[in-house]
């Protein structure tokens, strides 16, 4: 049994989905795990990870403005100590998930054809996030 442990960063420009795929293929292949388990944890109370579709931008859009909808900002909030993106942006998190945990079999994330790993953003402004990578395996 093999273990690796890593941590990418994702640069947000404001509010939306976050394409990782990429970075967490390329990681898992490095990691010469031929089988095993994925898990990623996004280090943050105010963004969250998501497996979504990956060919279609009107399906994420719909996916935002559902959550838009769903968790609206507003003044009616007792907690708004960062703006009124603050609290809208924790529910958000707590409606989707902090992690996530995929099969790894030939060195590679077991996705669907249309499926990607997305980082969401529940802020408005520019954050710097990190998600926590962890293989165990063969």
């Amino acid at each position: 049994m093999q273990q690796a442990a890593t941590e990418i960063a994702i640069e947000t420009a404001g509010q939306g989905l976050y394409d990782c795929t990429d970075q967490v293929m390329a990681w898992v292949a490095e990691c010469g795990i031929e089988t095993g388990l994925l898990t990623l944890f996004v280090r943050h109370t105010s963004a969250s990870l998501l497996i979504q579709e990956n060919a279609a931008p009107a399906a994420r859009r719909d996916l935002e403005r559902y959550f838009a909808r769903v968790a609206p900002e507003s003044r009616d909030y007792e907690h708004d100590d960062e703006g009124p993106d603050d609290m809208p942006a924790h529910l958000r998190a707590a409606l989707t998930a902090t992690s996530l945990s995929i099969p790894v079999a030939n060195c590679r994330p077991v996705l669907g054809t249309w499926q990607g790993i997305y980082l969401f953003e529940h802020r408005r402004a520019p954050h710097h996030r990190r998600i926590a990578l962890h293989l165990i395996g063969d």
